[in-house]
């Protein structure tokens, strides 16, 4: 088993150049071997962060889809504003289905049917999109389980949709040998506010705002489960791991993978969790793995995740972006109009470029069709995948991840936004695992005929790799192409033959 561990505390001293390449040679190790994981660091640590499967896959897909998707109106957050007084959601809610009081969050439920939910298609499409692993948001901040689950009775295999969504997805991926990811945005369910008076108009902590008078204070013994609103906290968090052990005892997700405000969560019960996937993935002889966002898991056995963001630079170690199909909405909302797939493409070109790994939402209808908008551009993206993948699957980072100036900034939503403007000016590199090719991507459309000047790579920079180039090719296209390297620049001119819409990329053989 290859693994990724983070090397972060002994290389950020030294310029991020050197730090690469100081950092990548000792971040993929062999794990000591492990017969069962305890429940705290010293155990946990052992683990790793990342499998080498997962820094090979590039792609994932998941899905934001509940009873959220009923109105869609607003965003997956309408549970939770549609409680708030005055508020743009409750106002729809309140013309279009009536008084909260009188058509509370829970009666969508029945409304959410799925009727048209297909897993096996679905697989279909992903797969055929590129991801090498999916899966579903398996519960968002609103409470309601995508499973089969004995533990919350608010589940759609009892409700709604009546059916095991998450069971059924992952069986129809497990067929076509794809890994899966189950997401877990729960922890801000629990209801933390009840007894802070000052927190009742403005309280973020938790997810469903709360006042006496309003029905998130239900004393209802069921509909308390739904709106996270137990008689202490520590119920709640006993409630949260005991959801998140079942899938992973019925399941067996490969990721897990969390929302923020996991730091809600008492370290105690994530250090249990952790201890309990990682010891199932002994069990079923898989390297699973966790990834979550800020700093709410150590990196010592978690991939981080960037929300629609990202890193300036690459890094030694495997990292995640999530990034949504739609121009900022994460479920499906009526009207909402969706990135275009030349930049979803080139976004992702971005993030593989800096030792990153992309999940990919996209956004369903309540009756369970994934409309054509999105299914236009999964297929785009997926045409592209099919010429190009070996510039991305199994790739690594190269000493410089590329040159440009489109602007990427760090961290959540720095980078992997519908604003961000990509040209034949930005320029992205991989490197294949044999080291035998150095793959060049053009984030914009190049000039047929123009002669590139690619400095930063050539000349005095000595950027190329080590080994000498032997021949250059246009992925896609068998036209020649002339290229040169002199001690001051490389140069490289565009053939006489179309370029890809999307993104051109050239391969570079090496002896």
């Amino acid at each position: 088993m290859k693994i990724y561990r983070n090397r972060t505390l002994a290389c950020t001293t030294i310029g991020l150049a050197l730090l690469f390449s100081a950092c990548k040679s000792g971040s993929a190790i062999a794990s000591k071997k492990v017969e069962k994981y305890k429940p705290n660091s010293e155990s946990l640590s052992k683990h790793g962060s990342a499998p080498e499967w997962f820094a090979d896959a590039k792609l994932g897909i998941y899905f934001h889809w509940g009873p959220y998707s009923v109105p869609a109106f607003g965003s997956a957050w309408y549970p939770r504003n549609m409680y708030i007084e005055g508020s743009r959601d409750q106002k729809f809610h309140e013309e279009k289905f009536g008084k909260i009081n009188e058509f509370g969050y829970e009666e969508f439920i029945p409304m959410f049917k799925a009727e048209h939910f297909d897993p096996e298609e679905w697989a279909e499409l992903f797969q055929s999109t590129g991801a090498k692993f999916a899966g579903p948001v398996a519960q968002h901040h609103d409470g309601f389980a995508m499973w089969d689950s004995k533990i919350n009775p608010w589940n759609a295999k009892d409700m709604g949709p009546k059916r095991d969504i998450l069971g059924e997805l992952f069986a129809a991926l497990k067929k076509r040998d794809m890994k899966t990811i189950a997401t877990f945005h729960h922890a801000r369910n629990g209801q933390r506010n009840a007894n802070i008076p000052e927190n009742w108009k403005t309280g973020y902590n938790s997810h469903y705002p709360y006042h006496p008078d309003l029905p998130t204070a239900t004393k209802d013994p069921l509909l308390r489960k739904l709106f996270g609103n137990f008689e202490t906290i520590e119920e709640f968090n006993k409630y949260w791991l005991d959801q998140v052990n079942e899938v992973v005892d019925k399941y067996s997700p490969d990721i897990l993978w969390y929302d923020s405000w996991l730091n809600l969560i008492p370290e105690k019960e994530r250090m249990e969790m952790a201890a309990h996937h990682f010891n199932n993935g002994i069990k079923n002889n898989k390297e699973v793995m966790l990834a979550h966002k800020q700093e709410d898991l150590p990196l010592e056995y978690s991939v981080l995740d960037y929300e629609q963001g990202g890193r300036r630079d690459s890094w030694p170690s495997p990292w995640m972006t999530d990034i949504t199909i739609g121009e900022s909405k994460w479920m499906y909302v009526e009207g909402h109009p969706y990135k275009t797939a030349d930049l979803v493409i080139r976004n992702m070109i971005d993030v593989w470029s800096k030792n990153g790994i992309v999940l990919l939402n996209v956004s369903p209808r309540a009756d369970g069709v994934i409309n054509q908008e999105q299914r236009t551009i999964l297929k785009q993206i997926g045409d592209w995948m099919k010429v190009h993948g070996e510039a991305v699957y199994g790739t690594h980072p190269h000493t410089i991840f590329g040159y440009g100036t489109a602007s990427a900034g760090d961290g959540h939503h720095g980078g992997q936004s519908a604003t961000v403007n990509y040209t034949e000016d930005d320029v992205r590199f991989t490197i294949s695992k044999d080291k035998k090719a150095m793959y060049v991507f053009f984030l914009g459309k190049p000039q047929k005929g123009k002669k590139i000047d690619m400095r930063a790579i050539g000349g005095h920079h000595r950027n190329i790799p080590a080994s000498p180039i032997k021949n250059v090719k246009l992925l896609g296209s068998n036209a020649k192409v002339q290229w040169e390297l002199t001690t001051e620049s490389f140069f490289l001119t565009m053939p006489d033959t179309p370029m890809n819409d999307l993104a051109t990329v050239f391969k570079f053989e090496l002896e």
